[in-house]
């Protein structure tokens, strides 16, 4: 298996501008809008990514709202921060909830999980 092995993750949600707000927020950073892929769709596709660069380690990816998708989805993703306590505080701050405190884990750094305002879980990974 490569390393990285994730290559795209998209983050289902029903409420696109709260959505948009708390990660805006959570990860100081601006999601850019993203084109639906397909012209002739008419389900009202909206996706917002994360920012990325193709050239970079890790994994690029979007908030997607799609008909008939449910956000609170079981999909993990694990976000790297430089220390997870600091953006599960922002998560806490703008909307969303703290669901584990930052805790070790060895010599893999810390992580912490939380819930966006749209019921999804999410990861937040550190070495510090």
């Amino acid at each position: 298996m490569k390393n990285n092995p994730v290559g795209w993750f998209e983050i289902y949600v029903q409420d696109v501008p709260r959505a948009k707000a708390f990660y805006e927020a959570v990860f100081q950073g601006k999601l850019e809008p993203l084109a639906n892929p397909d012209p002739g769709d008419t389900s009202g596709m909206e996706m917002w990514a994360f920012p990325s660069t193709m050239d970079g380690p890790g994994a690029a990816g979007a908030i997607v709202k799609m008909d008939g998708c449910p956000s609170g989805g079981s999909t993990l993703v694990y976000f790297s921060c430089d220390d997870c306590a600091v953006e599960a505080a922002r998560a806490a701050a703008h909307g969303g909830e703290v669901f584990k405190q930052k805790m070790s884990i060895g010599p893999y750094g810390f992580i912490a999980l939380v819930n966006d305002t749209e019921g999804n879980l999410i990861g937040l990974h550190s070495m510090r």
